[in-house]
Formats: C-alpha cells, sequence, structure tokens
C-alpha cells in the first residue's frame, strides 16, 4: 500500500472516490479548483481513499476524507489522517481542525481515536439538517 501527494490530474479519481463515499459528492471541477487555491494539498491512498486539507497562517484544516466504503474499518482513513497531521506540522501548522456530522458515529470515532478534541458545535450545518461537530488536533506541541 501506498500514500502519495495527490496531483491536480487526480481530481476526476478523487471525485469518483468521494461520489462514492458521500451522498452529495464534489465534482471533479469543485475538487480541482480547491486543489488549485494557494495552501490546499492533497493526498491519496492506493486509490482507496483521499484527504484534501487548507494550511494557512499556522493552521491546518481538513476539508475533506473520502473512503471507498470497500475499504472502510482497513486503516485508510488513519492512515490519511496521520498523514495529513504530520505534513500540516512539517509546514509549521499548530493546530488541525475539521468539522464532521454529529450523526457519523464511525468518523467521530476515528477522529477520537486520532486525538481530535471537540471544540465547537455547528447547529443544522449540513442539508440534512445534522449539527457539525468542530474537532482540534494540537501539532507541533
Amino acid at each position: 500500500m501506498s500514500l502519495r501527494a495527490a496531483p491536480p490530474e487526480d481530481a476526476a479519481g478523487l471525485a469518483e472516490l468521494h461520489a462514492a463515499a458521500f451522498d452529495k459528492p464534489w465534482s471533479a471541477g469543485e475538487i480541482a479548483t480547491l486543489m488549485a487555491t494557494p495552501g490546499v494539498f492533497a493526498l491519496t491512498f492506493d486509490r482507496q481513499g483521499f484527504i484534501l486539507c487548507r494550511a494557512i497562517a499556522g493552521e491546518s484544516e481538513i476539508l475533506t476524507v473520502a473512503v471507498d466504503p470497500a475499504a472502510r474499518r482497513g486503516g485508510v482513513g488513519r492512515a490519511l489522517v496521520e498523514a495529513a497531521a504530520g505534513l500540516s506540522a512539517r509546514n509549521g501548522a499548530e493546530s488541525l481542525f475539521l468539522e464532521v456530522a454529529r450523526d457519523n458515529v464511525a468518523a467521530l470515532a476515528l477522529y477520537a481515536a486520532a486525538g481530535f478534541e471537540e471544540v465547537g458545535l455547528r447547529r443544522r450545518y449540513y442539508a440534512s439538517g445534522a449539527d457539525a461537530v468542530v474537532m482540534r488536533r494540537a501539532l507541533n506541541s
């Protein structure tokens, strides 16, 4: 298995993974636009999953993590989160943030196990009406 940086040319493949993982997926164009934004980086894991992050002003934020349903519970998500945290820390970020739907129990467990703590709540944030839990992991401490 291999983890690597995902270049903008991977946007179509990343969009396919996003569509397999989410009910309301991002398009290849949306992903490509994000990837072209300064401070944004993407990592992919054997075409089984990817993570898209933005780093700016000493902070980093996970924009999305998508893991193919067939690869879930196999360590792909954890590997992506750890790699993103490591890259963020090496680039000077002091914190890594994310938001996750309160009803996404598996993701909440993954993030808690990866050292994230709940720091906020955005009520009815998602189109489904679900609340978003804002989480933070300290880096470089």
